[in-house]
């Protein structure tokens, strides 16, 4: 069966465009022109992701977002944003989104970052569970990983720092559990960005650091020494120094 994408973008252009393109590369696309439309086709059928586009009259794409998740809506969810500072992504990160694209863009960027949107949600093709990056079969009975004063739970999707729980997005659990099981280990861009996203945006994307520096602000505690730290040029590091 096809994957099924709902796209929300009021830009009628690119709706089509975008629409046509993902049509051709094999999903089965629900589009539509607002938020108050893209809510009511998620309530109906629950897509597989979905594709809001942040600044849409009435009801934008982060409302959008922040509605499905009070509603404990999960369904994986790229944003389209033409806004290009840092504070403008983190909100939609902010908002409960997994992932963003810079307008303008390359479709074959959102085809990269829908796939891996897919994969780690276990909606492959081959129907394999991809919800954290791949343990070697000695692990997968694992229950709890620490390292740095951390404290996670894999399988439920939970983590602590001392014996404060970490309210942490799809990515940034998935982020930080990469750097727990390689704690000590200086993991470089490149590393991260194929176990994470499934595929490297190149040196000229902020992907990366974003989430990175919104990690850090779930991760630091006042009198506590900072766990994620920048190796400049190569990547990052966990380690209490």
């Amino acid at each position: 069966m096809p994957h099924t994408v709902l796209l929300a973008e009021d830009d009628r252009a690119i709706r089509h465009a975008l629409e046509r393109a993902l049509t051709l590369e094999g999903y089965r696309v629900t589009a539509v022109a607002d938020g108050v439309e893209a809510l009511a086709q998620a309530h109906t059928a629950t897509p597989d992701v979905l594709v809001l586009d942040v600044m849409m009259p009435g009801i934008d794409g982060l409302q959008v977002c922040r509605v499905l998740r009070a509603e404990g809506d999960r369904t994986p969810i790229l944003m389209l944003t033409a806004l290009v500072e840092t504070q403008d992504r983190i909100a939609g990160l902010d908002a409960g989104a997994d992932d963003y694209v810079v307008k303008p863009f390359d479709v074959e960027e959102v085809f990269a970052r829908l796939r891996a949107l897919l994969r780690r949600t276990g909606q492959t093709e081959t129907g394999a569970a991809a919800d954290v990056p791949k343990q070697e079969p000695e692990q997968a009975d694992e229950r709890m990983l620490e390292a740095a004063g951390l404290r996670m739970d894999p399988q439920a999707r939970r983590a602590w720092r001392g014996e404060r729980e970490l309210e942490l997005t799809r990515t940034e659990f998935e982020l930080l559990e990469l750097l727990v099981r390689n704690a000590g280990i200086v993991l470089d861009h490149a590393t991260i960005y194929d176990k994470i996203w499934g595929y490297d945006f190149g040196p000229g994307s902020k992907n990366l650091a974003v989430y990175v520096g919104y990690l850090r602000r779930k991760l630091d505690q006042p009198g506590a020494p900072p766990l994620i730290h920048t190796v400049r040029g190569v990547g990052y590091v966990l380690r209490a120094d």
